[in-house]
């Protein structure tokens, strides 16, 4: 009686599991069929090639696209190294428990700031202090400070991962510490630190909050020439279009449209994360 009980709730909660995924599902295909429907009408090759006409009902985004692909550069250059090394010293080297709790509060804390909070950061230190003015430097140096808690715990998820057997083997063999870091370690977590990467990269591309104030413009008529320069980016472009623009009615499949592309270069981005991550798995194990 007690195992047939049990049989029945555990099949009930299988189906509730399932049909909740399903559900999800449903609203993500809803989503994206919504904004495919309303901008499928602006794609077109010069829509992306081309620069914007005439208060942006003409033309295309191109100078958007390439202002969104500094941004996640430069945020790279600046959450990826901090965050890994971060992550490092909190699973390798931090032996005191109270303190690693203390800094894995502080990283939770950070990650739960808003992010029109690091905007305004940005805006006091970067764009205002250090003089950067409104540039790809200062929208650059404020989405890696962003994302920096995000690296810093995918990476330490993927180190600890690391079966402890692989430190002490190398370690047995008279392998330094960092040698046993640097060739054992990293190599083997590397998959998950990639989906790390690739995550604070999509959430880069798809800010607008911290960009609004450090970085972006509505409309430039040329490119960057240097990384002290005002750029554009896909976010920016779509919120003032949607909220603030002159002609939003009639910009309206221009906004969407701009929305396909960014979640177009998103999806390309995790879809390229998990290659990465496929190889480099099967490249380890072997």
């Amino acid at each position: 009686m007690i195992a047939n009980r049990s049989k029945f709730y555990e099949k009930m909660f299988f189906i509730a599991i399932t049909f909740l995924s399903y559900v999800v599902i449903a609203f993500l295909l809803l989503v994206l069929g919504f904004i495919f429907i309303k901008g499928i009408r602006a794609i077109s090759w010069e829509f992306i090639t081309q620069m914007p006409r005439n208060e942006m009902r003409e033309g295309g985004i191109w100078p958007a696209i390439v202002g969104t692909f500094y941004l996640m550069i430069g945020s790279s250059l600046i959450s990826v190294p901090f965050g890994v090394m971060a992550a490092i010293y909190l699973t390798e080297y931090v032996e005191n428990k109270r303190v690693l709790n203390f800094i894995r509060l502080m990283i939770n804390n950070l990650a739960g700031v808003p992010s029109v909070v690091f905007g305004l950061f940005g805006l006091s230190l970067f764009v205002i202090f250090f003089d950067f003015g409104t540039s790809i430097v200062a929208g650059s140096l404020t989405l890696g400070i962003l994302n920096i808690s995000l690296v810093i715990r995918s990476t330490e998820e993927a180190l600890l991962t690391v079966p402890i057997s692989y430190r002490e083997a190398s370690l047995s063999l008279g392998a330094t510490k960092w040698q046993t870091i640097y060739k054992i370690v990293l190599p083997s977590a590397l998959p998950g630190i990639l989906t790390g990467v690739m995550l604070s990269l999509g959430r880069a591309a798809g800010e607008t909050a911290p960009i609004m104030f450090t970085a972006a413009t509505f409309y430039t008529p040329h490119l960057p020439e240097t990384i002290f320069n005002e750029v554009m980016a896909l976010p920016y472009h779509i919120y003032v279009l949607a909220t603030a623009g002159i002609h939003i009615e009639a910009t309206r499949h221009i906004q969407y449209g701009t929305a396909i592309v960014l979640i177009a270069l998103v999806l390309a981005l995790n879809f390229s994360g998990m290659v990465l991550r496929y190889r480099f798995r099967k490249k380890f194990k072997n």
